[in-house]
């Protein structure tokens, strides 16, 4: 069975990476996060910016490519923008077939625009995509409360500098994730970053709907069973299909 809950992230150098990562986990997972890194709102920057004067052309080819974009495997997808102005490049993203789409509180100019989908209403198929806003340990609680009627999820990031793998678990987010729970019990909460056997547990036991992991299951050899022993330290049970959202 497929696991909803538990969220491969793939940082890629290349469209290839993602292709790659998507076949180690197909039938295991109901969704893969791609991290988009710019290297502006990030130290470093992963595919398509790491090639900056080829941004618009990588983009030309995923829209028009968007049916088998990005994983033939069954696989959906949603885009993790850890970008500068995201609601510059959130169309592309939604017509290229992205099911979710992630934005970073810290990095917009303006979130009213982004959660009442200005940024991205023309384009067809808009209505379907879930949006997710990203907070940071850093950033208070209440910069978010005002727009979480008007999203789909929140991500706590539970590392302290967002753009790298495997960074050390901030235990700080277990806070962030309590407080919302308590404030708005119905809203979804995901938490990307420092997810392990070890924080997994205390994550779930603090609110969190979801687990988004990168070192945690493709720094494994065994790719199920580190996607299994995830889920099993999170929620005790076996592999499960969640509501999809």
């Amino acid at each position: 069975m497929r696991t909803e809950r538990i969220i491969p992230a793939v940082i890629p150098e290349r469209f290839d990476d993602v292709k790659n990562r998507a076949f180690l986990v197909r039938g295991l997972v109901s969704f893969v996060q791609i991290d988009v890194l710019d290297g502006d709102f990030t130290p470093s920057a992963s595919w398509p910016y790491i090639q900056k004067d080829e941004v618009d052309e990588v983009f030309e080819e995923i829209v028009e490519g968007s049916r088998t974009f990005p994983f033939p495997f069954e696989l959906a997808y949603e885009a993790d923008l850890m970008i500068e102005e995201p609601e510059r490049n959130i169309a592309e993203w939604v017509e290229a077939g992205a099911r979710r789409i992630i934005v970073h509180l810290t990095s917009t100019r303006s979130i009213a625009d982004i959660v009442e989908h200005e940024a991205f209403a023309g384009i067809p198929g808009f209505r379907r995509i879930a949006l997710g806003v990203a907070i940071d340990i850093e950033t208070p609680n209440e910069y978010l409360y005002p727009w979480i009627g008007k999203i789909d999820f929140i991500q706590c990031m539970g590392i302290a500098r967002v753009g790298f793998s495997g960074e050390q678990f901030d235990e700080r987010v277990l806070e962030k994730i309590l407080d919302f729970k308590e404030k708005f019990p119905r809203v979804i909460i995901q938490v990307d970053g420092g997810v392990n056997l070890e924080s997994a547990p205390r994550l779930i036991a603090a609110g969190a709907d979801r687990l988004v992991a990168n070192s945690a299951i493709f720094g494994n050899n065994d790719i199920p069973a580190a996607i299994e022993a995830l889920e099993q330290a999170a929620y005790g049970g076996p592999l499960g299909v969640d509501e999809e959202v």
